[in-house]
Order: structure tokens, then sequence, then C-alpha cells
């Protein structure tokens, strides 16, 4: 059984691997791009960091705190990064045609589900009218057909003329 002792040490030893697993990684030596320069594209594009330019056939790191390469650097239509068939102008102008096309597709459903619901509202709406109406004119059926009904007994009784007493009602 653990006493509160060597819990309390517990998240030290913790706290000391991870520095020392974080200092690990950053004693290792990196591979530069730039000793690259000179071989392929396929060759300098292994590594995921490097960026080739097809012009000057250069191996460069790529520069992360711009997110596009300068064109003092490489032109975008001679920079590669990732793949050696891919260029950057051409990649920004299919991320661009692409996200056009989700956003367009996007208020496409988005102004349909409006319309259509709208649409079903009013179907709705219509059809509750009708039964509206189509239960008042039964109910204007049934108050015709009992006020005939009453003018029929009256008559057969005949109270069907002018009554005496309805002065007192």
């Amino acid at each position: 059984m653990m006493d509160l002792r060597s819990l309390v040490g517990l998240p030290a030893v913790l706290l000391l691997l991870g520095v020392s697993a974080v200092f690990a990684q950053t004693a290792a030596p990196k591979i530069v791009c730039e000793t690259k320069n000179g071989t392929s594209c396929e060759e300098c594009l292994k590594i995921v960091t490097c960026l080739w330019c097809q012009k000057t056939k250069m191996c460069i790191t790529y520069p992360v705190k711009t997110i596009l390469p300068p064109h003092a650097l490489c032109p975008l239509n001679d920079a590669r990064w990732g793949r050696c068939w891919v260029n950057f102008q051409s990649l920004i102008i299919a991320m661009a045609v692409v996200g056009g096309v989700i956003i367009i597709a996007f208020l496409v459903c988005l102004f349909c589900c409006c319309k259509c619901e709208h649409i079903g509202s009013t179907r709705f709406d219509a059809k509750m009218e009708r039964r509206t109406n189509k239960m008042k004119g039964k109910q204007e059926e049934r108050k015709a057909e009992m006020k005939m009904r009453h003018e029929e007994i009256r008559t057969k009784y005949g109270l069907s003329g002018s009554n005496p007493y309805s002065k007192f009602s």
C-alpha cells in the first residue's frame, strides 16, 4: 500500500522524465535541408520541412514564419513541397476552387433546407385550412338540416305562425 509521501514524489518523477525526453529530442542531430542541395526533388522532399525550388535546383528549409514562401526565396510557380509534381501556384488555385465549391454547396443546401421547410409549412397550412373549411361546410349543412327539421315540426303542429308568447321571451 502506498503512503502519501510516495504519492507526492510521483508528479516530480513524471516531470523529470518529461523534461529529459524533451532535451533528448532537441539534442538529437537534425537533418538540414541545405545538405540536400545538388540532389533531386524527390531526395529533398523526403524531409518534411524542406522546400524544393525547381528554378534554382536548391533544397531550402521551409520558411514557417510566412505561410507561403517569399518570391525572393523561390517563385510560387517553381516551389515544390510535399510532392514534386505539385507547385504552390496550382495548389493555391485548386484549394481556392475546392473551398469555393464547398461554400457554394453549403449555401445551396442551406437555402434548399430553408425553402423546403417553408414549402412544407405552407403545404401543412393549406391542408389544415382545407380541413377547417370542410368541417365548417359540414357544420353549416347540419345547421341547415336541423333548421329544416324544426320548421317541419312547427308546421306539423301548427306553430309556424306568429307565436303569441314570443313577446315574453
